[in-house]
């Protein structure tokens, strides 16, 4: 099972919005929205935090994020009146790109406190992101054209990003003088790349062959758009 992800906000739509986006990242990721309180009113509600939690939990644990102070008392409150305490974590990340990223993260199986660092990594730049290329084991570069209707953005960046999951590699996709990580989410989209735009893979290391192959396959099926 995958960790849960649980959205706190004052506004219930807010929170609805985000965590439908973080779903359509990661299908098999509980993302469970707790926002506003009861009869949409504007704030944050105790016992809504507190049963999103338990709905989100799935056995690998939560991972909370909030949007302003208040949220962040009320997530840590319902953190602290667990059986468990350390089955969740409050993450101190951009509520909008913290969610994306811990999603994907989720969605690749990776535990509690990867997808709590994936979400406060989010949006300033990880020293994944700007570490230079691998020299180790073969590399590989490719340039393919994007087909698809809407490019490197949300849902395809996404699947590029997942498509990695348990491959030793290093991906780097270049899109004119920009370059991102092929495991970021965010730094995928940020490349901006659209339909009919030419993009460079370059992989190295012991499974660089497999990770362009994987790339390719999605790009050829547009991403099942």
């Amino acid at each position: 099972m995958s960790v849960g992800l649980v959205i706190v906000s004052h506004s219930e739509q807010l929170a609805a919005g985000v965590a439908e986006l973080a779903a359509q990242m990661a299908p098999d990721v509980r993302v469970v929205p707790a926002g506003g309180l009861a009869g949409g009113a504007v704030g944050t509600d105790f016992e809504k935090v507190s049963a999103a939690l338990s709905d989100a939990d799935s056995g690998s644990g939560v991972v909370l994020l909030y949007d302003l102070g208040s949220a962040q008392m009320t997530a840590e409150l319902a953190v602290e009146s667990l059986g468990d305490p350390t089955t969740a974590i409050v993450a101190d990340a951009p509520l909008v790109e913290g969610a994306v990223a811990a999603a994907v993260e989720a969605q690749g199986g990776k535990d509690r406190d990867a997808v709590a660092r994936a979400a406060t990594g989010a949006g300033v730049g990880s020293e994944a992101e700007q570490a230079p290329v691998s020299e180790a084991g073969e590399s590989i570069t490719e340039e393919i054209e994007l087909r698809n209707e809407v490019g490197l953005h949300a849902r395809p960046a996404a699947l590029l990003a997942r498509s990695l999951t348990g491959l030793q590699a290093d991906v780097r996709v270049r899109a004119g003088d920009s370059e991102a990580d092929a495991a970021s989410v965010l730094g995928l989209m940020g490349l901006g790349a659209r339909k009919g735009d030419r993009i460079t893979l370059v992989a190295t290391g012991a499974d660089a062959s497999a990770a362009v192959q994987r790339i390719l396959d999605l790009v050829d099926q547009n991403f099942g758009e």
